[in-house]
């Protein structure tokens, strides 16, 4: 699967072109993966925020708790791995505000985004992962400005 690949995938659609990327990542796959925001913070593009969806449970594999809620601060990691813009939101209020902060900020920027630790059960996914790539290449392909 691609857990842990999410903000890699976003940071290489933001190195490719100029529009805004919002990567939207779970606490998860940040910790499976925090290696990435060294390569954010080492290439710094403007148009990269990630939002990390913290509810502290890995749900896309049956919500084994994470540590991201009980002692890891997903916002102090971002910053210790070299990223300069980052934000803790708690309400839809404070994400907007931070995101409408970060858009304007001449680096990329993390928003660990506390949710509640609530997962609804996720089905098999009825696609082959050549067919996954195909769809998101197309999608990609044809917002291409």
């Amino acid at each position: 699967g691609s857990m842990g690949l999410a903000s890699a995938i976003g940071l290489g659609l933001a190195m490719a072109q100029h529009r805004q990327v919002v990567v939207i990542d779970g606490d998860g796959s940040l910790l499976m993966n925090p290696n990435v925001l060294t390569q954010i913070a080492a290439l710094q593009p403007s148009n990269l925020t990630v939002v990390a969806m913290n509810n502290g449970a890995y749900g896309s594999t049956g919500n084994q708790e994470t540590l991201a809620c009980k002692c890891i601060d997903l916002e102090l990691m971002a910053r210790g791995h070299g990223l300069q813009y980052t934000a803790k939101a708690h309400t839809g209020e404070e994400l907007v505000a931070a995101y409408n902060k970060f858009k304007d900020e001449t680096g990329p920027g993390l928003i660990d985004m506390v949710v509640r630790p609530v997962n609804e059960p996720v089905g098999e996914i009825p696609l082959s992962p050549v067919e996954i790539k195909e769809r998101f290449m197309e999608s990609v392909l044809s917002r291409e400005a």
